[in-house]
């Protein structure tokens, strides 16, 4: 088996698929692909949103619509990547699209975003949150702050170790806990529905005054969170190239996914809704394991609590398998970051893994839960919403590129997705102004930090 330890050149002038043409390395199979899809979506978002959504929608059937509403949007999204996945075969997701679509400056800042914010403060969200489910149920490991913090790290660095080896260990790893999160969530829906002794009187149907919430501020804030508990539909054009034939499966990979959690996402938030009592819920993060109590009790809500917790271990192994493809293409363009590219002899990029597991730590120490969620949320829809307009500005600027798949329903698909994301963040934008003008910080500091590198190039270039 070939040894490959960089695949560095100038930005874009090498494809993933040159890299690995020839060399006999494992590939990422469809299931391994869709189970990342799946991982990377149902985690951290389902099982805390709900809170938060409620301190300011008291309406049933207005809760219902926002998980309907972001399933949409996430398809619609969804089958653009498609397109763009199909047409543009590379690891690396909106670095790849946005850097061949626009400009360089483009990819690199989306690759900058995600590097420091896209995949890190997901992969801690995901984590922390692991870590007070378990301590809520176990309460004998210990309590407060460091508590759970030092639970998460723990996970972090496990999955780390695990993602850092072959191609093997990591896809078997992700295909059989993102199984077992889909077989345990039927269950725990359907038995807590069954067994709930006292079932909330709730209506899913429209009522008075439901227009007006769906069309107000506190809808498009609620709908930041259901947008973030969505995130991961992207997830597996982080992995293009090394995914056995990308432009055949990628569409159904993503497809697949993407309409599997929808479901559970409904499913999960009618049945939290009909088992505990909103007021019980207000504000709180362990929605699941609160839900579990009003329907088994306090025995079964510990064991269903710890099970929700060990759901989220495939969540955190998701976003530690495709974040640092995002940094690995990085290397491969930039020389400044060109250790980030180097891969072991199973093709797998070690140092980006590190690197990333890194950025999350610092997070999980340093951050509170909310500030990470609207702050990231707000930056990963902002690059979606640019890789989908790119869809038409590649339609008109290659019309004769080679499309193995076409978004369904063009141009109405990524219309959708354009119109319910750009909503979304122009009311977040109002209502959060602190963490929009974070996020521009964001991509000041990329544009800026691109400017240097190609300063940098320039004077290397000039001495030889």
């Amino acid at each position: 088996m070939a040894i490959i330890t960089s695949c560095a050149a100038p930005a874009f002038a090498l494809s993933s698929a040159s890299c690995f043409e020839g060399v006999g390395l494992h590939k990422f199979r469809f299931w391994t692909a869709t189970a990342v899809v799946i991982a990377n979506m149902i985690g951290t978002g389902v099982f805390t949103s709900l809170g938060y959504q409620l301190q300011d929608i008291r309406s049933p059937f207005v809760l219902m619509m926002l998980w309907i509403v972001g399933g949409i949007t996430a398809l619609c999204g969804a089958m653009s990547y498609a397109e763009l996945g199909a047409a543009l075969p590379r690891s690396g997701g909106e670095y790849n699209f946005l850097g061949k679509i626009y400009h360089p400056a483009a990819g690199f800042v989306s690759g900058w975003m995600s590097a420091l914010i896209g995949f890190a403060a997901p992969t801690a969200l995901a984590a922390i949150t692991f870590g007070t489910y378990f301590v809520s149920v176990l309460p004998e490991a210990g309590s407060g702050p460091w508590v759970v913090k030092a639970l998460a790290a723990t996970l972090v660095l496990v999955m780390t170790v695990v993602h850092a080896s072959t191609h093997r260990n990591s896809g078997n790893t992700q295909v059989v806990f993102t199984a077992l999160k889909i077989v345990l969530i039927c269950l725990f829906c359907a038995a807590a529905l069954i067994m709930v002794p006292m079932p909330q009187p709730i209506s899913v149907l429209p009522a008075k005054g439901d227009a007006d919430l769906m069309f107000g501020g506190a809808f498009a804030v609620s709908l930041i969170y259901v947008s973030y508990a969505y995130t991961g539909w992207n997830a597996a054009t982080y992995l293009s190239g090394e995914v056995e034939n990308p432009q055949r499966i990628l569409p159904w990979v993503l497809f697949t996914g993407t309409a599997l959690v929808m479901v559970l996402y409904v499913l999960l938030n009618y049945m939290f809704l009909r088992v505990a009592p909103m007021d019980a819920l207000v504000g709180k993060l362990e929605i699941g394991f609160i839900a579990a109590q009003y329907a088994f009790g306090e025995i079964g809500a510990r064991m269903v609590g710890l099970i929700l917790a060990l759901l989220l271990v495939s969540t955190v192994s998701a976003m530690t398998l495709a974040g640092p493809r995002v940094l690995q293409v990085l290397g491969e363009d930039f020389r400044i970051f060109a250790p980030l590219g180097k891969t072991n002899k199973d093709g797998i990029p070690v140092a980006a893994i590190w690197f990333q597991s890194i950025l999350t730590l610092v997070f999980i120490i340093t951050s509170s839960f909310e500030s990470i969620l609207v702050f990231s949320g707000m930056l990963l829809a902002l690059n979606s919403f640019a890789a989908v307009l790119g869809l038409f500005v590649m339609r008109w600027k290659q019309p004769d590129l080679a499309r193995p798949y076409r978004v369904f329903a063009y141009p109405v698909t990524p219309l959708v997705f354009l119109f319910l994301i750009g909503f979304t963040l122009v009311y977040v934008g109002i209502s959060r102004p602190m963490e929009a003008l974070f996020s521009l910080a964001i991509v000041v500091s990329g544009l800026a930090f691109y400017a240097m590198t190609k300063v940098m190039d320039r004077r290397r270039a000039a001495k030889l």
